[in-house]
């Protein structure tokens, strides 16, 4: 007999709720120590939880058999999360609110094969709905889903730029956060997700069968999968948020300071406990769970410092030697977005050896160089590998733009944030952005500073791709697109995130693709021992010149032979960056 299993140490019961249609059957659960079992129900049965016990919230108790749970563990939900504020209130029955697990079959398991992504290749990261909703290729019914990346016209899209891997933005289920239905607003990233495993119906209503035919089709392409995870918090909140599924079975789950309150490392109201075996275990099952059925070639972690977290970041943490020591995950990529906003949160360049890192330090010097407040010598440091940050071993993952910040061409368009939309009087995204608008801020029809702005581009991306190390390109960012100056777009589920193909400037997107292909041709994920530095005109760089604020740029030449024999040229006066000669 198989047993569906939940842990709930600290309730007095729980019961499993099976639904046809409205139609409810509770069947009581047996507890298992720290667990609580019952016969697992047939595949394809829609299923929720109720937990009894203690409402002490002040101690850590939500115990409210009210509310309906989703099981921490789902992999299938019949319908996409909702906010409403009773999901928060004690006594009110969330059946009629909440979605329901749909219990699974026998998954067929992926064979076990390397990772098509190699470091030193393109990541191109993709909000999965935006990506394809004005896509005029893309059929309607298809547009905003996952199983759209396998559609002709956007593999053809990733060839032509020579995408190494897709990043696909978090496609786990999420909650709008409370305070975004009001403005109606809806979260467009997906980085508050309820359960770790179960696919948002909204992205991919194909489920785990409608991944795992992507990851093949991109694979067909030579093209990885990489999936955007968020385990450093859940969608519950802080205390004012709702009760959905940890909250309601094991609070302990969230990270708790001595005098009960929840740890908020996150910024989002809670943080999950790494130092809890039971929350290893299950974001360990979780990778597992996307290799073996899916086929995915890695993930990225947001705010990952958390996971290494007991409270204080431990570089040695338990999870990372979990992840080294597991058949399925040793030789998956794994990246991290080394910071989050607790104590001694910024860690870049200090997890492990075999971790890719997401490099912040290029993004802000690379743009400094171009806006002309820094120097030759930092900006080499970043196109060299950043050696100051990771040692030899590149592990850096340079970027230029995300998704989280100013678009490549909002880079050069504003100089400051505008996030009015967002309903939080242009307080919420990054202050500094290291931007400058040439000119005029936001559009502008002034061939001037049109001119301007392109030619920065082209040195921005140029600058990219002949650097060491893994790149990352942010959908769009190859052909101008824009979130008209909002630094924050997350509540933007409209035009302000989606791609738009019909306005695209095709002229940089070609301009793009020949540097992917000279890229491609070339092994960039460590920089080589030999060759010379060179100024502009030729001779060597001395101290001086590396030194002197009045260098423009420089050049880069290999020994005959080497793995890039064009070597590079930067050249702020021009603006130009790129292979060399130019």
């Amino acid at each position: 007999m198989t047993l569906l299993s939940v842990r709930a140490p600290r309730a007095e019961a729980v019961t499993l709720c099976l639904f046809d249609g409205e139609a409810e059957t509770r069947v009581p659960m047996t507890r298992a120590g720290s667990e609580w079992v019952a016969k697992a129900p047939a595949p394809g049965t829609r299923y929720g939880l109720r937990a009894a016990g203690e409402w002490a919230p002040e101690r850590g108790l939500w115990f409210d058999p009210a509310k309906l749970l989703v099981d921490p563990r789902a992999v299938e939900l019949d319908r996409a999360f909702e906010y409403s504020p009773a999901l928060s209130e004690y006594g009110v029955d969330t059946a009629p609110l909440v979605p329901r697990a749909v219990m699974p079959g026998v998954l067929p398991e992926v064979p076990q094969q390397p990772p098509v992504f190699k470091r030193g290749g393109l990541i191109y990261e993709v909000n999965v709905r935006g990506l394809t909703m004005l896509h005029p290729d893309v059929p309607e019914g298809l547009r905003g889903t996952v199983a759209a990346l396998a559609h002709p016209a956007v593999l053809a899209h990733l060839e032509k730029l020579h995408v190494s891997a897709v990043e696909l933005m978090p496609i786990a289920a999420w909650i709008d956060e409370r305070h975004l239905p009001p403005l109606g607003l809806r979260n467009a990233w997906g980085y508050n997700p309820v359960v770790p495993m179960a696919l948002d119906p909204r992205l991919c209503p194909g489920g785990v069968t409608e991944l795992r035919e992507t990851v093949a089709a991109l694979h067909a392409r030579g093209i990885g999968v990489i999936l955007d995870l968020v385990f450093n918090h859940t969608g519950e909140s802080d205390s004012l948020g709702p009760v959905l599924s940890f909250r309601g079975l094991d609070n302990a789950a969230y990270a708790h300071a001595p005098d009960g309150s929840l740890i908020n490392d996150t910024g989002c109201g809670n943080t999950l406990d790494f130092a809890n075996p039971a929350v290893r275990a299950l974001a360990l099952d979780t990778l597992r769970h996307f290799v073996r059925h899916c086929g995915v070639d890695g993930f990225r972690f947001d705010l990952a410092t958390v996971m290494a977290r007991g409270p204080g970041f431990d570089a040695a943490a338990p999870i990372f030697t979990e992840i080294a020591a597991d058949p399925w995950l040793a030789d998956r990529v794994m990246i991290a977005e080394p910071w989050d906003i607790g104590p001694g949160g910024y860690q870049l360049g200090r997890f492990p050896a075999h971790w890719l890192e997401w490099n912040d330090r290029y993004r802000d010097d690379v743009r400094r160089f171009w806006r002309g407040d820094a120097g030759i010598g930092l900006l080499a440091t970043r196109i060299a590998g950043s050696s100051d940050v990771f040692g030899k071993d590149c592990r850096a993952v340079n970027y230029l733009a995300a998704h989280d910040g100013f678009t490549l061409a909002d880079t050069l368009a504003y100089e400051h944030r505008h996030n009015h939309a967002n309903g939080e009087d242009n307080r919420d995204g990054h202050g500094e952005n290291f931007s400058w608008n040439n000119g005029v801020e936001g559009p502008s029809h002034d061939a001037d500073v049109i001119a301007r702005r392109s030619a920065f581009a082209r040195a921005l991306l140029g600058t990219l791709f002949v650097s060491t190390g893994t790149i990352m390109l942010t959908a769009g960012d190859e052909f101008g697109r824009s979130q008209r100056g909002n630094n924050n777009a997350y509540a933007q589920d409209n035009a302000v995130t989606w791609v738009d193909w019909e306005g695209r400037d095709r002229a940089l997107e070609d301009h793009v693709a020949a540097l992917a292909a000279w890229r491609a041709e070339r092994d960039l994920a460590q920089f080589p021992d030999d060759g010379a530095w060179h100024a502009l005109d030729g001779a060597p760089l001395d101290a001086a010149r590396w030194e002197d604020p009045a260098t423009q740029g420089f050049c880069w030449s290999e020994k005959s032979g080497a793995a890039r024999p064009t070597g590079l040229r930067i050249d702020r006066a021009a603006p130009y960056a790129g292979p060399w000669p130019a």
